[in-house]
Order: structure tokens, then sequence, then C-alpha cells
């Protein structure tokens, strides 16, 4: 009984974490292909088909490690991690409505700074509790890093596109 409890809460964890990143992608619509067409990108920038595969594994390892956090005894200290956990996440689902949904690239980058901070919090957090379960973040942390690279040169290459006032004003 217990073990098919785990394999629920697993599933549950895992699945909760990929419907986010699938909602954010609704949520941010369907027409953000052309727009982004539309900027200039800086050295590096991946081929689109990839971001689809790179964020679902993602999403499956922070699944996991929201399930090794989640299956401990809950003291304070672990609620605080899964706290912050949901934190990351609903800022990570932002990042995509506000640099797709609201073509709003400046703001998009304050808010990712914000992203990577959250998720740098969630790690230290994990790491007291479930060390693997931080380790499994590594990977989301230096991807994010890779994307806010990628953001803060769109904002610098597309200038009129007003992203630097967002930038200033933040």
């Amino acid at each position: 009984m217990a073990r098919r409890h785990e394999k629920a809460k697993l599933a549950v964890a895992v699945i909760g974490t990929e419907l986010v990143g699938a909602v954010s992608a609704l949520a941010a619509g369907r027409h953000f292909g052309p727009f982004f067409d539309t900027l200039r990108k800086p050295p590096l920038t991946p081929p689109a088909s990839l971001f689809g595969p790179v964020w679902a594994s993602l999403y499956l390892l922070m699944g996991i490690a929201a399930w090794l956090v989640w299956r401990q005894d809950l003291d304070r200290q672990l609620g605080t991690a899964l706290g912050l956990y949901v934190a990351q996440l609903l800022l990570n689902a932002l990042w995509s409505i506000i640099f797709f949904g609201q073509q709003r690239i400046g703001w998009a980058l304050v808010e990712i700074v914000l992203l990577w901070l959250a998720i740098l919090a969630t790690i230290i957090a994990f790491w007291h509790g479930q060390p693997l379960a931080a380790a499994l973040l590594l990977p989301y942390l230096a991807w994010v890093g890779f994307a806010a690279y990628l953001n803060a040169a769109m904002v610098r290459l597309n200038p009129g596109s007003g992203a630097w006032n967002a930038v200033r004003a933040a």
C-alpha cells in the first residue's frame, strides 16, 4: 500500500509539473511564433525545435526532485522548500506569458532574473533535506541562466521594442 502511495505521489509531482509547463505555453498564446521570428537573436540561440524536448526533460527532473522532498516526513523546513518550489514554478509559467503572450521582452528579463534566484533558493532549501533533489534542479538552473542570456541579448538587439524601458524601470 505504501509503495502504491509513493507511486501516486511521484505521478502527481511529475504530471503536475509538466502540466504547469503546458498551461504556461497555452497561456502564452498560440501565435507567438511570428513574434519570436521577428526578433533579432544572439549567437548560440538554439533551434526552436530544441525547446520543447529540453523543457519536457527539465520538467521531468523537477517533478522527480519535488517528489523526493515530498515523500519525506514534512517538517517546517521541507514545507518551506516545497513552497519555494511552487513559487519558482509559478514564476516559470509567468515568464512565458510575459515574453511570448504579452511580448514584453524587457519585463521578461526582469522576471527571469527573479526566476533564477527563486530556483537557486529552492536548490538551497532542497539541499538541506534531500541533496539528490537539489542536484536534479541544477540542469534547470543552468538552462534558465542560458535563457536569461538569450533574453538579455534580445533586449539589447531589439531596441525598438521598448524593452530597455522596462529594464531601466526595474
